[in-house]
């Protein structure tokens, strides 16, 4: 009997065209062409806007959005090595990419156009360079800066984001005490800016008292956002995974042991758009646009911001941004929800938070259109009724003096032509007062039971729920694999952190409690850690909201016959762990010892310790065989790095991308380990055409006494199951 299974209806529609002979041309055989950037509906809708002053200006923005987007990246702020890496990008990166640039377009030198330092991005650390994302991939001068963007952008010592991305994070203004929400916050380039500005003042805090809280609607791009932010290693990250509509009140415990509902200091509302402002970095949105995605979107984004208004702190400031041009997605928007918080909320000039930055005030006139752009209308009375489900009155600009005070000229509009950049809507809200719609009742939460008994079939199964507390999914809940692991925090007393303070020496400051691990088991595998606020969320809120990721890796179970403690120090988590830790596994390292060390990339052959500095090796004496600590002063910077010390060696334990950063700091030779991807393919081909010159070479005579003896070849003789296959 064949199992009950469901049948796959993509499968099935394939298999029919499959039996009905074919289905249509293979498109994949066929010549890529490319996108023709023009869309006669987009540019008379925006002409008719006026998002332009002259016609000079509207001609020279219609022929930049046509053009593909210059590449620019960040350099991580908070990291002390920051300015070190800085000072490399500027000078020796730099002349590179002159040299690269001269030889790709046969110029000379000094008439190639330097990489811009963005004049607004804090503490001159973005730049934009004169090239595309193609120009940097396909070409072969350029494969020594390729390879460096990628290898520091993995290393997480920058980013590579668009120019008018990074704006939102910098008018958010966020400080490390902030209790922060990012509400739409997938992929996570902008999660990372703000994850920065939290660890800004490591001098002052050992681990930052606010915290960033990351949520998507989106199950699958949630991951995307953990794996962008997981490069910056905080503890002070929680991802979730909810409808940001209807964002549930979360509790928290305040200073005396009682419990109310969180405020948030900080929330960025990077709200989902139609996104024709990026038609420079993805040109196929000139085939898809139409009004109609703004009109669909209008009301999702009102409510997103608006849920995003009553969980703010009184005094707080949230940031509106999309990165779309059209006024229903963004003044129609603020408008609305201004009016609706009657005096609750107030939109703030933050211009000055971005000296330098080129951009037009938000519009306080615009038009409505239908979705072909043939009709025109100017309110609501001229809508028909057909249209009047999609085209809303709250859509229409409000009267002017109504407009007047709400102050829409205060937002930052960003058009692709005013600094060869993307399109971007920006706009900063604070809070005067508490809005009416408002429900904060801390005790309805608190007694709500924590987790629901499951449903039993007639069997005594559990039956699978469609619906889930967190709001929809894209795909179905499995009972298994799908549900997120446990969040199991160390109990006081804990055996194993026993043991880890003793052999680190680790600090009281530390929380134990602070410390989890994502299963239930007597050997723990991999143990994390996390700040005080982000424990208090986990704890208090995990049955209400799907939590998806949350601390930092800080220990590694690594039993050795050598050593007498079973957990290793992990790297990722070395930035926080370090402050806790005693000076009794500690080894400070010369700058030849540390390149040394990390020039070993064969785990079993370990650098011996007497192949180090005599002051190293002596110091090496005094550490038993365990993980440790390497130190390396710079006068400009410090690096610590997680070692191992062997019985007799030494050695340093980091991943490939971090050691080229490291080594790259320390001024070493990085030939080791640069991959010239053009060198590789020209060998590859060589070899290729080496190999069939040599087939070709036999003679016609030895072919044809081949081709007429009757005695077996050597493969005819061989059994059919030992021989070799072959693979395409």
């Amino acid at each position: 009997m064949g199992r009950d299974k469901k049948q796959n209806p993509f499968a099935a529609r394939k298999r029919q065209k499959r039996a009905n002979g074919g289905g249509g041309p293979d498109r994949r055989a066929e010549p890529y062409q490319e996108i023709t950037r023009d869309n006669a509906a987009f540019i008379k809708y925006y002409n008719i806007q006026q998002i332009c002053a002259t016609e000079e200006e509207w001609t020279q923005f219609l022929s930049t959005i046509r053009e593909n987007l210059p590449t620019t990246f960040r350099v991580t702020g908070f990291k002390g090595e920051a300015k070190a890496l800085l000072n490399i990008i500027k000078t020796e990166l730099f002349t590179e990419y002159v040299r690269a640039v001269a030889e790709l377009n046969g110029q000379p030198a000094e008439q190639v156009q330097r990489p811009l330092c963005l004049p607004w991005y804090p503490n001159g650390m973005a730049y934009q360079l004169h090239l595309t994302r193609k120009d940097i991939r396909r070409s072969e001068p350029l494969c020594r800066l390729h390879n460096f963007l990628i290898v520091e952008t993995t290393a997480g010592s920058i980013s590579r984001q668009e120019a008018v991305s990074m704006i939102p994070p910098i008018v958010l203004d966020v400080k490390p005490t902030d209790k922060v929400l990012d509400m739409c916050a997938a992929p996570g380039s902008k999660t990372a800016q703000l994850i920065e500005a939290l660890h800004s003042e490591p001098e002052v805090h050992k681990i930052p008292p606010g915290f960033v809280l990351a949520n998507d609607v989106d199950n699958n791009r949630c991951y995307m956002l953990v794996h962008q932010a997981k490069r910056l290693n905080s503890p002070c990250f929680l991802v979730t995974n909810h409808d940001s509509t209807f964002f549930p009140n979360m509790l928290q415990t305040n200073a005396d042991g009682s419990k109310s509902i969180v405020k948030f200091d900080k929330i960025l509302c990077d709200v989902p758009c139609s996104g024709d402002g990026t038609l420079r970095k993805n040109p196929d949105i000139w085939m898809k646009w139409n009004l109609a995605q703004g009109y669909n979107l209008h009301g999702l984004q009102y409510r997103i911001a608006y849920r995003g208004a009553e969980m703010l702190e009184v005094g707080g400031r949230l940031v509106y941004s999309t990165c779309s041009l059209n006024p229903i997605e963004n003044e129609a928007v603020l408008q609305r929800i201004i009016k609706d918080a009657d005096g609750a909320l107030e939109l703030v000039d933050a211009a000055h938070m971005v000296p330098g930055l080129k951009f037009k005030p938000g519009m306080t006139h615009w038009k409505l259109a239908t979705k072909e752009v043939d009709t025109i209308y100017n309110n609501f009375e001229e809508v028909p009724e057909t249209y009047h489900t999609i085209i809303r009155p709250t859509m229409f600009p409000l009267p002017p003096a109504e407009i007047a005070q709400i102050g829409l000229e205060k937002c930052i509009r960003v058009l692709p032509h005013l600094q060869d950049s993307g399109g971007f809507f920006v706009a900063v809200i604070e809070k005067r007062r508490k809005l009416s719609t408002e429900k904060d009742n801390v005790r309805e939460l608190l007694e709500k039971p924590t987790q629901a008994e499951p449903k039993l079939d007639e069997s005594g199964k559990p039956i699978e729920e469609k619906s889930v507390p967190w709001g929809p999914q894209r795909k179905r809940r499995r009972l298994h694999g799908y549900k997120e692991d446990p969040y199991v925090f160390f109990a006081e007393g804990d055996a194993d952190y026993k043991s880890m303070k003793e052999f680190y020496e680790l600090d009281d400051s530390l929380n134990e409690r602070c410390l989890l691990t994502r299963c239930v088991t007597e050997k723990k595998k991999n143990v994390y850690y996390c700040s005080d606020a982000i424990r208090d969320l986990v704890q208090l809120n995990e049955h209400n909201i799907k939590i998806i990721n949350t601390g930092v890796k800080a220990f590694v179970r690594c039993e050795n016959r050598h050593t007498v403690h079973p957990y290793r120090l992990a790297q990722e988590g070395l930035q926080t762990t370090n402050a806790f830790i005693g000076n009794s596994r500690r080894i400070e390292v010369q700058r030849d010892d540390l390149i040394l060390l990390l020039n070993c990339t064969d785990p079993t052959k370990p650098p011996s310790t007497l192949e180090l500095k005599e002051a190293t090796q002596e110091r090496c004496k005094e550490l038993g065989v365990g993980s440790c600590i390497l130190k390396y002063v710079d006068p400009n910077f410090t690096l610590f790095v997680v070692g191992w010390r062997g019985t007799s060696s030494l050695r340093a334990y980091v991943d490939s991308d971090e050691t080229v950063h490291i080594l790259r700091l320390l001024g070493a030779d990085l030939r080791k380990f640069e991959v010239n991807k053009y060198e590789k393919a020209k060998e590859a081909a060589a070899a290729a055409a080496a190999a069939a010159a040599t087939t070709s070479s036999a003679s016609p005579d030895e072919t044809n006494v081949a081709d007429k003896t009757s005695e077996p070849t050597p493969m005819d003789t061989t059994d059919p199951e030992e021989a070799t296959p072959t693979t395409s």
